[in-house]
């Protein structure tokens, strides 16, 4: 079932715990985006420019050996809001992909406006670091 914009913000545990009145601000900052199967969506090692909501379909994320399928109401390139490094994984859509395009220049500027917003995503931010340490220390113990 395909989601409105809005209903995928607050789906996607990045945005989890922002208001209506914000998801719906930055629903407007986004740009819709479709992807045909097999299309590069963000790919490893190129500048990051922007993240990806995914609104409908599913992808396949490839990074340190390791495939993951992110889906609808998964927010994919999201370090890019943040970092001006390069890429460190490669998406590409598992079959049709419908998206919504967050341009980070965009979202750095919203939240500059916004600190309250800032501080809930930076605190799903750090959420996602703690999973990332659980399971690297899984893997080597």
């Amino acid at each position: 079932m395909e989601q409105t914009t809005v209903e995928a913000l607050r789906s996607s545990p990045f945005f989890s715990g922002l208001s209506e009145e914000d998801l719906e601000r930055i629903a407007e900052m986004g740009e819709p985006v479709s992807f045909g199967e097999g299309e590069t969506i963000i790919e490893k090692g190129t500048s990051g420019d922007a993240m990806f909501v995914l609104l409908w379909g599913t992808t396949e994320l490839e990074a340190g050996g390791r495939v993951h399928k992110p889906g609808a109401g998964q927010a994919v390139g999201e370090m890019a809001l943040f970092s001006k490094k390069k890429r460190t994984a490669t998406v590409t859509a598992g079959g049709p992909v419908e998206a919504l395009r967050i341009p980070a220049e965009r979202f750095h500027d919203f939240l500059l406006q916004n600190p309250s917003v800032a501080v809930g995503i930076l605190e799903q931010v750090v959420e996602r670091l703690r999973e990332v340490q659980d399971r690297v220390e899984a893997w080597y113990g």
